[in-house]
């Protein structure tokens, strides 16, 4: 499994409980205030992207981004807790 972090942008404040209730599904932890972590078995990080994009909307930001490697500095939660 690798970790994946997800990061958005999510403009014109709307309701988005449905995209934290699929970051909890997932198992997310929070690393920052819009940066999220998870394990993923796939590695297609498009598979992910196309996957999260159906819960935000068409003028929202998203970025998935597989990662070997991570370093940080006053983090919410360590993505080491995964």
């Amino acid at each position: 499994m690798r970790k994946y972090f997800i990061s958005y942008d999510l403009r014109n404040a709307k309701n988005y409980q449905k995209l934290y209730d699929e970051l909890e599904k997932f198992k997310a932890i929070q690393i920052l205030e819009s940066l999220y972590c998870i394990k993923y078995q796939d590695e297609k990080t498009e598979a992910l992207r196309d996957h999260f994009k159906n819960f935000i909307d068409g003028d929202d930001g998203l970025i998935i981004i597989k990662s070997a490697y991570w370093a940080g500095v006053n983090l919410d939660n360590s993505p080491n807790d995964l």
